[in-house]
This record gives C-alpha cells, structure tokens and sequence, in this order.
C-alpha cells in the first residue's frame, strides 16, 4: 500500500471494478453485513443500518437490505413495509415471512422462497420507534400518524438511494400488509408528486396483503367471516350486525367511551371465538407462550392477548425476537437500541394517531390507478382481521368507479398442481388475488403460492390458470 493511501480507498478503489457508477458509496461498504450469526452460507450481498430522516430531532429509520439471489443488477428493487402501525418490518417481514432466514433455535435456516429469489428486497423499520429505528427525542413517539410516516419514509428512500446510487432508476415496487394499506399508497403518492418535480423513483407498482383500506368496511367484514367459518353463533351474529358492529366498537374504543350494550357484545364475540384460536388465520395452531400479532392497534380488546419447508413455526416471534435481541445479532446489523431497553416486534414507545385509522386510503389507491401505477391487492384467505371479503368489495368498487373492466374474469389460480387461489383483474392496472389456505401474513402460512404471486406481479403477467 502506498504511504498516505487509506484502507478505505483501497476498498473503494476495488468496489469500482464491480460497477459501473464507478465507486461503492463508504456508507454503502459501512453498512455490509459479514455474515450474521448462525446463517447458513449464501452467494448474495447483505446490508444494514441507518438513514437519518431529521437532523435537528436526531431520527434515524433502520433497514436490512438482502440483494436478490441471482443477477441483481438485473432484478427490481422491492421496499416492505409491515404495518400496526408500530410492528416491525425486519422482525415480521424478513425473519417471519419473505427474507431469506428464518430463525430457528440458535441459528437460522434458509427460506427456499424467499423474495429475494425475484427481487432486491430492502426492509425498513418505520416510523421512528419501531424495532431499532429511533429519535433521541422522545417526544417525537407521542402523536405520530399517517403524514409525519410517509414524509420520514420518503426522506429514508432519498437517503437509502444516495448509499446506493447504482440502484437510482431500477424499476421499484412497494408492498406491504396490514396497517400498510395505508403506509404503502400514502409513500406512492409522495414519491410521484416528488417525481413531478425532480425525476428520482421509477415506480411500476405497489402490492397490499390483507390491507386496511377503508375502516367501515374492512372491519365490518369480520362478523360474517366469523359466523361463515363457525366461530360464532347465529345468534351472536345476529346481535353482532345489528347492535354493534366492529367499527362501531374499535371507534369507541379510541375515543374512551365503549358502550355497554358494545361491550357485552364483543365479550360474547370473544368468548365464542376464543382466545386460543389465532384471529390472524382461523386453521392455524398457536403459540401458547405468544400468540403471533401482527399489531395491537387492529384488535384493540381488552381481552387481547429446516422445520420450515416441513412444518409451520408457530412460535416465530418468540425466536425472532431471542435473535435480534442477542448483542452479536446487533453487532452483525450494525444496530443499536436507543432509548428501549430490548428490541420487540411491536413497538413499545409509540403512541400512534388512532383517529388516522379510520381515514380510508382506497381513494388514494384509486388516484395512483389512475395515474397509471398498477395496484394488487391480496388476501390470505383465512385471517378474520382484515378478511377478503371486505377488500373484495373494496377492489370491486373502486373498479367500478373507474369505469375500469374485467380484463381476467374471476377464476382461479394454480400453484403447481393445486389450487393456489382466486383472481381477477381490471383493465390490466388494478388486481385482486387471494391466497388459499393464507394468514394475514400469508408469505409466513403459505410461502410458496406467495411467491408464485410475487413472481407474477413483478414480471407483469396473468397468475398461473392451469397445471404447471
């Protein structure tokens, strides 16, 4: 090495052989993960850290970033966002559904369909408060809603882009499930008003997973969908539809002031439906040490409370969270907890705006349709949270709206040589696809129809209609 010459240029030197742009960013080889502990070996590039969103409040948003298996300068770049709001996109996303791990015991073991088979996948812990994303001022997790969530997740994108700027003008997809019905189209929408001005996103589409899209009509799906798989009885539903419906109850919950006619209903409902069943997918076992929650916020009940191609681990998030607590796990990450005292799959500082929860997203579903970004929006077939039935309608009507018309009839769809589903699609810009046999998370229950999907989203083209 000549006197005077630093390691770092040396590495920088050698990274411009690899692309074109000429240099990795230093950020970019800070943030490159070794190995972490426990995987098993693997050929594709690993990254994570953090991208300051606000100077002057010291908030900084955490990702893990899993380069696609095979050519990835050749593949899209895809950006998850769990929802809640408040849950974790690394610890649910990456380690419980579509990354490339899972972890089991001591260690981690591969996800034969993993995302990252198709896609560049980049995972991010948002808002601020979530996982190991943080403000060293803690007044900032009092009062974060919808607006202040997709303003700090674009400024991330903005960030993320200039540690990797070979990935400027790939082709970008956001996807997501839950509470990012709301995440993902509110960021669509301020990343193509941000386009207009300045060309920096070359977005071809989004995907929501069982998305709360409209409140009224997601949450008021959720009694036939009880009664209809035999958790409750006609009675109870009866009164459930007539006296209290969901939104009703969830509506007063936030607002302090249940009734007691609402009240006795959603304690029958609860009793009937028991908390031994996981509301997130009705077939599946539970973990009896932690029931798997995607967020608090969407049951808001006082009440509530290689084994992976062979079985289902019921127990993920307990294992999850034994990982990403453990300080060679963190040290691997290039993570850090500031201001709580352990990582959790939900945040434990955040007070989200409820009130935003029932502000529907579909209209800016709609906008973004019209615009010319084309929208899936699927369903794990079996979750009681936000089931397909109330997304189902919600597609529907915002497809009629729009004068758009059924280029693919409803049919089903196939996963090898089984049923992987049902589909439709309008005016090849606006889809409904359900997951058979599907949780609210279903990359977690039904990991290869998710991929399947997944493919066939990205590549722009019609799911499978017969035998493969």
């Amino acid at each position: 090495m000549h006197p005077g010459t630093s390691v770092a240029a040396v590495v920088c030197a050698a990274a411009a052989l690899l692309i074109s742009n000429g240099c990795l960013s230093m950020a970019m080889v800070e943030d490159k993960i070794t190995a972490l502990p426990g995987q098993p070996p693997v050929s594709f590039a690993q990254y994570s850290g953090y991208v300051e969103v606000d100077a002057m409040r010291k908030r900084s948003l955490f990702y893990y970033f899993a380069e696609a298996e095979l050519d990835p300068a050749t593949k899209p770049l895809v950006l998850w966002l769990n929802g809640g709001p408040g849950c974790s996109s690394v610890g649910v996303g990456a380690f419980s559904e579509n990354g490339p791990f899972r972890p089991s015991g001591n260690a981690l073991v591969g996800n034969e369909y993993s995302w990252n088979k198709e896609a560049n996948m980049l995972y991010l812990e948002s808002p601020a408060g979530v996982g190991f994303s943080y403000s060293t001022d803690p007044s900032f997790y009092g009062g974060v809603g919808d607006s202040m969530t997709a303003r700090d997740n674009l400024r991330f994108l903005e960030g993320w882009f200039a540690k990797f700027p070979q990935y400027k003008g790939r082709d970008l997809y956001i996807a997501g499930e839950s509470y990012a019905g709301h995440y993902v189209p509110q960021l669509a929408q301020r990343m193509v008003e941000f386009d207009d001005k300045e060309k920096l996103f070359n977005l071809k589409g989004i995907a929501l997973g069982n998305p709360v899209l409209e409140f009224s009509t997601d949450f008021n799906s959720r009694a036939e969908f009880f009664w209809s798989h035999g958790l409750i009885s006609d009675s109870t539903y009866n009164i459930f539809t007539t006296v209290c419906n969901y939104s009703r109850y969830v509506s007063e919950y936030y607002h302090g002031s249940i009734s007691t006619v609402c009240d006795r209903v959603m304690s029958q409902v609860t009793r009937e439906t028991s908390r031994f069943v996981d509301k997130y997918d009705v077939t599946l076992d539970v973990c009896i040490s932690s029931v798997l929650m995607q967020s608090q916020v969407l049951t808001p009940s006082p009440n509530s409370t290689e084994q992976l191609n062979r079985a289902l681990d019921v127990c993920v998030e307990d294992e999850t969270m034994n990982y990403l607590n453990r300080k060679d796990v963190q040290k691997a990450m290039h993570a850090q907890l500031n201001g709580v005292p352990k990582w959790t799959v939900c945040s434990s500082v955040l007070e989200y705006k409820q009130l935003d929860l029932q502000i529907p997203t579909i209209n800016i579903v709609g906008a973004l349709v019209k615009s010319g970004i084309p929208v899936l929006v699927y369903s794990g077939d079996q979750d009681s949270v936000i089931p397909l039935t109330g997304s189902r309608t919600l597609v529907h009507r915002l497809a009629k709206r729009l004068r758009l018309n059924a280029t693919v009839p409803y049919r089903v769809w196939f996963q090898g040589k089984q049923v992987g589903g049902w589909t439709q699609v309008f005016s090849d810009v606006l889809s409904f696809a359900t997951i058979r046999g599907a949780s609210h998370e279903a990359p977690f229950s039904q990991p290869e129809r998710s991929l399947v999907l997944f493919r066939a989203f990205l590549a722009s083209r019609p799911l499978p209609e017969s035998f493969e």
